[in-house]
């Protein structure tokens, strides 16, 4: 799997990928991250890649030829897709996750300021895509959440491929309650179950408690679940 980022803060992906699973995944090459800065495609001498919108109102545009060029600049895959992280975009889920782990190629762009004129969509036509209903100041947050869920999709990135497996959302449940040493602490026992060895009922107990915390903290998902069970 490549990444491909354009992003104007293109230090702000590596240094989240310098870190913990992200680092041991890029370092074994289990997916590889390249940056592409739109600043670098400027035809304007001052680097300038942002100018004020016609018709006037608040805040700066990302202007279409460097992000255009940038883009072009990009050597494609043939199963590749190339995504802009934006607030209208559809909501990203587990299921967009897996889907999206299926390319050889994701090519992320990264917004700023008010947005981009209008005819980098026309030009580029990339997929849409949200992570949530609120407002960032840029783009590359969104875009690490991305990397961050379709590379653990990905063979190699943990330890082992069944802890995505067992992620929250995985079968459409929150994930059940995990406990570690000591097996009491300020009086909180761990189940008794958890530790009998039979791994039957522990896996029954666990999903007994991911379907009960699901019907209490999400109850959106608990009624797509149902339906699924009827």
């Amino acid at each position: 799997m490549i990444f491909d980022v354009m992003t104007l803060f293109p230090e702000m992906i590596e240094d989240y990928l310098s870190h913990s699973i992200m680092k041991r995944a890029l370092s074994n090459d289990v997916f590889t991250v390249n940056t592409i800065n739109p600043r670098d495609y400027t035809l304007n001498k001052h680097k300038k890649v942002d100018d004020t919108p016609y018709g006037g109102g608040a805040g700066m545009v990302l202007m279409a030829q460097p992000y255009v060029d940038a883009y072009e600049s990009i050597k494609k895959l043939e199963n590749s897709q190339t995504i802009m992280l934006s607030p209208q975009g559809k909501p990203l889920n587990d299921g967009m996750v897996n889907e999206l782990a299926t390319f050889d190629q994701l090519i992320l762009m990264c917004g700023h300021y008010e947005g981009f004129d209008e005819r980098i969509r026309e030009i580029v036509k990339p997929r849409e895509i949200s992570i949530g209903d609120f407002v960032l100041t840029g783009g590359e947050l969104p875009a690490l959440c991305l990397i961050d869920a379709v590379s653990r999709k990905i063979e190699g990135t943990l330890g082992k491929i069944e802890s995505a497996d067992e992620d929250t959302f995985s079968n459409g449940l929150v994930e059940y309650p995990h406990y570690t040493k000591p097996r009491e602490y300020r009086g909180l026992k761990v189940p008794d179950v958890l530790l009998n060895g039979n791994h039957k009922e522990i896996n029954e107990y666990r999903l007994q408690q991911s379907i009960e915390r699901t019907k209490i903290k999400r109850p959106d998902l608990y009624e797509k679940w149902s339906k699924t069970c009827d």
